[in-house]
This record gives structure tokens, sequence and C-alpha cells, in this order.
């Protein structure tokens, strides 16, 4: 299904990020993803957790047994490569061994409320006078200033106040959910972009404030700029594609296809392939914007000539003659697909430590030089990796095991 972690046989890919120490603070997704990529670029991640909990994530998904366990399938989806410690913030000697750690590090990644660090005395402007040349990147739902900045946020309240929902789903349905976190997600993508060009800098040092909110808006440059520029209110459109026709989703005989006439010549390719021409002569279809108008109509003309198709074998067929489409999958179809399952986009990783079995993971969707990007190790254990985290900065056996015996990490 993926590659086989520490795979001899394996192209060693490139790891931009090589060099680079990131403290990831972060919980549960938003932040979790922005490490994730950082990570599979290259860097050193180091998860700083909360002692004896960790990242919530650990006990969140679909396995009630490996949530008890403290190794939830959210947190191993996410936390694959990283390394991690414990420490305790509001313990003086643990509060202390952090801000030596900080000064072995390049960046410093959290997703608390606004304001959080900075009652812990362990904000932006203190920790740049310990690393002046810190990239400290703040993850929130709105941002460190406005109106909202003390709401609490989790990814469906931004996919709702951002307009995802509203226009997500048809009349019948919208608003709607996004069926993922798309908000936690986009969020952590657009920080970790935004930490990699803060590393590109010279000199180096950047507060980067993250919004969620923003982040999501961001992405969704048509609906907004139809609205801003055009004065078109947005709104749900269900599987029809908005910006032409036809362009959606049509009824096969045993499934859904997407099909993207979006062009003239594509739309002339699809009517001669079903054998539809004398669509093209009728009022109601003659352009762009003729059939925009009447979309519906239209998807019940060609609806009807597919019910003896079925959606792959149709998709294949149109694809051949230049008539962009494919059929509606599920998420277990697609990951078993040649297509996918052939380049590299997941990782398994045998006997995992807390989980006891193989298990697979997404990495990132890219390729560098013809090699997926990966990381040789699987999510860690609640503080696995003390020892070598806090030997490297000269502490102890003894040391640990009475900051440990202490509470402080």
């Amino acid at each position: 299904m993926g590659i086989e972690a520490g795979d001899g046989g394996q192209i060693a890919h490139p790891t931009p990020l090589n060099g680079v120490r990131v403290l990831d603070l972060t919980n549960v997704l938003a932040g979790p993803f922005c490490c994730h990529q950082l990570a599979h670029m290259g860097a050193e991640v180091i998860k700083v957790e909360a002692p004896g909990r960790g990242d919530l994530a650990r006990q969140l998904g679909a396995d009630p047994e490996l949530n008890a366990q403290g190794m939830g399938v959210s947190f191993l989806a996410q936390n694959a490569g990283k390394k991690s410690v414990t420490v305790n913030f509001k313990h003086p000697d643990g509060k202390a061994l952090f801000l030596r750690l900080v000064e072995t590090a390049d960046v410093v990644v959290e997703n608390f409320r606004p304001g959080v660090m900075d009652r812990l005395g362990l904000g932006y402007e203190a920790l740049k006078q310990h690393k002046p040349d810190l990239i400290y990147c703040a993850i929130s739902g709105f941002g460190q200033d406005g109106p909202w900045v003390d709401r609490p946020a989790y990814d469906q309240i931004v996919q709702g106040v951002s307009g995802v929902m509203s226009i997500t789903g048809d009349g019948d349905s919208a608003p709607l959910r996004v069926g993922y976190p798309v908000a936690d997600t986009v969020g952590g993508m657009t920080a970790a972009f935004a930490v990699a060009a803060a590393l590109n800098a010279r000199p180096r040092g950047a507060f980067i404030d993250c919004s969620m909110l923003e982040s999501v808006l961001a992405t969704m440059g048509w609906v907004v700029s139809n609205h801003m520029i055009a004065g078109v209110d947005p709104s749900a459109h269900g599987n029809e594609n908005p910006t032409s026709a036809p362009s959606g989703a049509f009824q096969t005989g045993d499934g859904l296809i997407n099909i993207a006439a979006n062009k003239d010549e594509q739309w002339v390719l699809l009517t001669d392939f079903l054998g539809l021409k004398a669509l093209r002569d009728r009022a109601e279809y003659a352009t762009r914007e003729d059939r925009k108008r009447n979309r519906m109509a239209l998807r019940d003309d060609i609806e009807a000539a597919l019910t003896d198709w079925s959606a792959r074998d149709l998709a294949r067929a149109l694809n051949a003659v230049g008539v962009p489409a494919g059929a509606v999958m599920s998420v277990p179809e697609i990951l078993t697909h040649p297509q996918v399952a052939g380049r590299g986009l997941m990782t398994r990783y045998a006997d995992v430590p807390g989980v006891g079995r193989d298990i697979d993971v997404v990495n990132t969707g890219v390729k560098m030089n013809g090699a997926p990007l990966t990381v040789p190790t699987p999510p860690p254990q609640l503080g696995q990796h003390g020892a070598e985290v806090w030997g490297a900065l000269g502490l102890s056996d003894h040391d640990i095991g009475a900051l440990a015996k202490k509470g402080a990490i």
C-alpha cells in the first residue's frame, strides 16, 4: 500500500530542512499538521507535551483501545518522525529546562489560545531573549487580536463562521459541514508554509500569527472574489460547478461520475461521444452562459444517455476522447488504487511501540526529485525521547530522575 519505513532499496529523498530544530508545543490537529509537514521536509521536530497526558489527540480516534494507551489514531496520523518529551511549564524547573531547550531550537510552534504562553512567561518576547533569531509561530482560531481573540475555536466552528458551511451542500442540505477538518488542515498547512519561508529569511527571527479563519478565507479565492468584485452572493451549488456547464456530478448506471466539459471544445466532444449532437442546436444550450442558466435541464438530458454506463468505464472512455471525467470514489477505493498506492503516499511502520501492530501513515503528497518525502520513525510514545533530548543538554540520568520526581518533566 505504501513504502516501508527504513526500506534499504528506497531512494534517499532530499531533506530541505535538515539541521532545523522545531519545538512542537501543539495539540490535536492544526499545529501537529503544521509540524507534520516540517518533519517530512527534514526538520527535527520535538513534541513538548504535558506530563501524564500529552497531546489530546493521543486520546482521540476510532479505536478505543489505542485511545486508552495514549496512541489514538488521531495522534498517529500526524506525528510520525517526531520525538516526544514532557515538560510542566508551570513548574519553575520545568520552565527553566524548556528555556534551555529553546536555546537549541530554530522554531517554536504553539496553538494555545492567545495570551496563554505570555501568562506562563514563555511568549515570544520572553523566548527571544534566550534565542534572538527564534521563529515563533502561533496558530489560533482567529488570530492574536480582534474582537474574537478570546473565543475558543474548533474546526467546525471555523467552518461555520468562515462561510464554508454556507456554500457546502445544496439548496436542501446547506449549510453543511465539509466531511473532514478542512479548517484545521488548511490552518496547519498555511503555518508550515510561513515557517518554511521565515527560515529562508536573513537575518532570521519572526513572530508568525496564523489565523485558521483567515487561512480558510484565503483559500476561498473565487468565492470571495466573486462577491467582492462581481457582487455575486456566494451560495450552495451542491455537486454543480457554477463556473461552467455541463460541469458537475452525473448519475450513471452504477454511481456518480464527475464530468468537467468546461471548454466549448469539450462540450462538442462530450455530445459527439454520447450521441447527443442535437443538443448543440438547441437555443438554450447555444453558449456557455446559456448552458449555465439551463444547467439542470442539461444534466437531465445528459444523464438519460448514461444509464447503460458504469462510472469507471465512462470515465476512462471520456478521458480517452479529451473530456475530463472521474468516477466518484470512496476513500478506501482511492487508497488502494494504483494511482495512489504506487506513488509512496503512505509509509508502513512495523510493530509500532504502544500500538503493538503495523500501521500505515499518510505522508505529505509531495515528491522531490522523484522521491516521496518520508520519515523513518513512527509516532512516539509520550516522553519517549526524554533521556535522549535532556541528555544532549548535559543532564545525567540522576538529574532527569530528580526533575521527574519533582513533577517538572
